[in-house]
């Protein structure tokens, strides 16, 4: 057995490092970096792991998901619409009425500065 399959011993970070660690190419890299980035920018970050695989970063409610798919990383931030970006990071979800997106494709390089100002911009709509 896995420590996957047992729930009540394994905790969301542990699930998350079985993910990045499962992915073994640049969609896990992609995972583990930007994770050390959202820990950086918010050193109080809460891990958990919802809908049956999804990693997830909260603080005061959720920051934002980091899925993975077969051509990118995908980091949903639930409230994106509220958040402030001024550096254009937002890439799907531009037009719905909640939620943002940023989808990075392998090569794609995230500006650390302008990820970490947008993780505590989330956290700041969720704490207003």
């Amino acid at each position: 057995m896995s420590k996957s399959d047992d729930a009540t011993t394994t905790t969301p970070s542990e699930l998350i490092d079985e993910r990045i660690a499962a992915l073994g190419d640049w969609r896990g890299e992609t995972l583990a970096r930007v994770r050390a980035q959202i820990k950086d920018a918010v050193p109080d970050v809460v891990e958990t792991w919802k809908w049956r695989g999804v990693p997830v970063w909260e603080r005061d409610g959720i920051i934002c998901t980091g899925e993975s798919y077969k051509s990118y990383v995908k980091l949903t931030f639930f409230k994106g619409a509220k958040v402030d970006d001024p550096d254009g990071l937002f890439t799907s979800g531009l037009d719905g009425n909640a939620r943002r997106a940023i989808d990075l494709h392998e090569g794609d390089v995230l500006d650390e500065r302008a990820f970490a100002a947008l993780v505590r911009a989330a956290v700041a709509v969720n704490q207003a």
